[in-house]
């Protein structure tokens, strides 16, 4: 046994998969016969009907192949290959799990589905700090985009027609994709290794103003808010005892008191709590805009 194989898992048939190393772990599940149909029945019934976990880990480990294959498709993306693939194998161990038999289609037919579908998510959480795609029609046009594009200049107006017809989605909505797709994530701050002037002028920290710190902004927000609260005291002055109590209790206390709390206090009907606050804070409105 060579050394890339002494990290490995062992299938119930005595195959190794290494886990060594992404090359060791291609060249192993390589090694694993393909299943015959009648095989992969066997087994899938004996999963479904038995809940065999030993036939389930089967199927995933003879199947593992076609995982690293789909996730060679989505190198483009830029993110590591060994993630594509884990990403993949959770979808096919979800296939194994819902995998009928009886309707006489192959696992690996039916478990591409699972399997592009982690992968996605993956792609989508992972591709940009900020995620590019959130709602189904989004992330459709997501993955539509990156595998049309066949040059690197923008879509003309026919091409985003054609994909907004294909898509079911107006051609603003393309275009907006496009446009999410051509970005690039930077860093706020200038990075660690940057001290050249160029790069400090391409940082965001350098050019954008945070004006909450602006003194003169703090020191007029702090004047009107003392001012409204110098007039609100001013108008509850001027309410009657019962009503700036309703006020109070209704909506300036930690644990606020509700309309049938306050008639039982008054002894009069929730409908005439409400009554006296609506009043109340007409007539505080009416001060606070005089």
């Amino acid at each position: 046994m060579t050394k890339g194989y002494e990290l490995g898992l062992v299938t119930p048939e005595g195959h190794i998969v290494p886990t060594g190393s992404l090359e060791s772990y291609q060249q192993g599940i390589s090694e694993i016969p393909i299943m015959c149909a009648e095989e992969e029945q066997q087994l899938a019934r004996r999963y479904r009907d038995n809940e065999d976990l030993d036939a389930a880990r089967e199927l995933v480990m003879s199947h593992l192949r076609f995982v690293a294959h789909i996730a060679r498709s989505y190198s483009g993306y830029g993110l590591p290959q060994a993630d594509l693939i884990q990403e993949g194998n959770v979808g096919l161990m979800k296939a194994v799990k819902r995998f009928n038999p009886e309707l006489n289609v192959r696992l690996v037919s039916f478990a591409v589905y699972w399997i592009r579908a982690e992968i996605h998510e993956y792609v989508l959480r992972n591709w940009r700090i900020v995620k590019v795609a959130t709602t189904k029609a989004q992330r459709k046009l997501f993955f539509k985009l990156r595998s049309s594009k066949k040059r690197l200049g923008w879509f003309n107006q026919e091409e985003v027609n054609a994909v907004a017809r294909d898509l079911g989605v107006k051609p603003q909505e393309v275009v907006e994709m496009e446009s999410r797709l051509s970005v690039h994530d930077a860093s706020f701050d200038l990075p660690v290794d940057g001290d050249d002037d160029s790069d400090r002028s391409f940082a965001p920290a350098s050019y954008l103003q945070d004006h909450g710190a602006d003194p003169t902004v703090q020191l007029e927000e702090r004047d009107w808010a003392a001012h409204n609260s110098a007039r609100l005291h001013s108008a509850m002055a001027g309410l009657d005892e019962r009503s700036r109590d309703i006020l109070a209790q209704r909506w300036l206390a930690d644990k606020k008191k509700t309309l049938h709390e306050l008639a039982d206090q008054y002894q009069v009907s929730a409908e005439r709590i409400r009554q006296l606050e609506s009043n109340a804070l007409k007539k505080l409105k009416g001060a606070m805009e005089a």
